[in-house]
């Protein structure tokens, strides 16, 4: 067990609330317990642990990584894992050798808490720096038989504003367009409404062009337009 994983999990233990953890499983409706750390005490305990255990390279990054993520028995084990790979001092470390680190984490977490935050946050930016490898990888994803990477393709520019790459965004919707899935749907809304904040009428001509759009993807996509 590494120092820092090991360090981990003894200061959640330690600011664990079990009040507050049965009602964090409910509402996410996870199998996996929670030691009911919220997210801002879990950000002041993860500030100072990153701190002190600074990983000396990208393989490291990876195998204390997949250290608290494999063997995660509380799902905030899971959420600092995820923090680690964001933390500041890695930014430099985020390309596509990180994908398939990504890719075990969104097949595995198989849930929006999740999934979300790796597309938007790890996936996205990656896509922003390198779309000659990346582009092709969502393209593959979006017609996966995985729901997570589908919606992954779908969400992961999300937040990337004028950057979008419309012709990509179009791709990923149409290959889920029919899919009867509610995050899938969500996800499709989600992506066009955030895209509809820097060109609208764009979205509107793709609303309109796209009859077959759910009613949930159309709502959600049409809400600022």
């Amino acid at each position: 067990m590494s120092s820092l994983a090991d360090a981990v999990r003894t200061e959640l233990e330690r600011a664990a609330d079990p009040r507050k953890a049965p009602e964090m499983q409910r509402y996410m409706k996870s199998e996996m317990p929670y030691r009911g750390v919220a997210k801002p005490e879990r950000a002041a305990l993860t500030k100072k642990l990153f701190t002190e255990h600074v990983m000396s390279d990208v393989d490291e990054l990876v195998a204390v990584t997949l250290e608290l993520w494999r063997e995660a028995e509380f799902r905030e084990e899971r959420y600092v894992a995820m923090d680690l790979t964001g933390d500041r001092r890695y930014r430099d470390w985020q390309n596509p050798d990180l994908m398939p680190l990504y890719d075990e984490m969104i097949v595995t977490g198989a849930w929006w808490d999740y999934v979300d935050e790796i597309a938007i946050r790890r996936v996205g930016p990656i896509l922003q720096a390198d779309p000659e490898t990346m582009t092709p990888m969502m393209l593959e994803w979006s017609a996966d038989a995985d729901l997570w990477r589908r919606r992954t393709s779908i969400i992961c520019q999300v937040g990337a504003k004028t950057d979008v790459d419309t012709e990509l965004l179009t791709s990923t919707i149409e290959a889920n367009i029919t899919d009867k899935d509610f995050f899938l749907r969500k996800g499709i809304g989600w992506a066009l409404r955030q895209h509809s904040k820097v060109d609208a009428a764009w979205v509107r001509v793709f609303v309109d062009s796209h009859p077959d759009l759910s009613p949930l993807s159309r709502r959600e996509a049409t809400k600022y337009v």
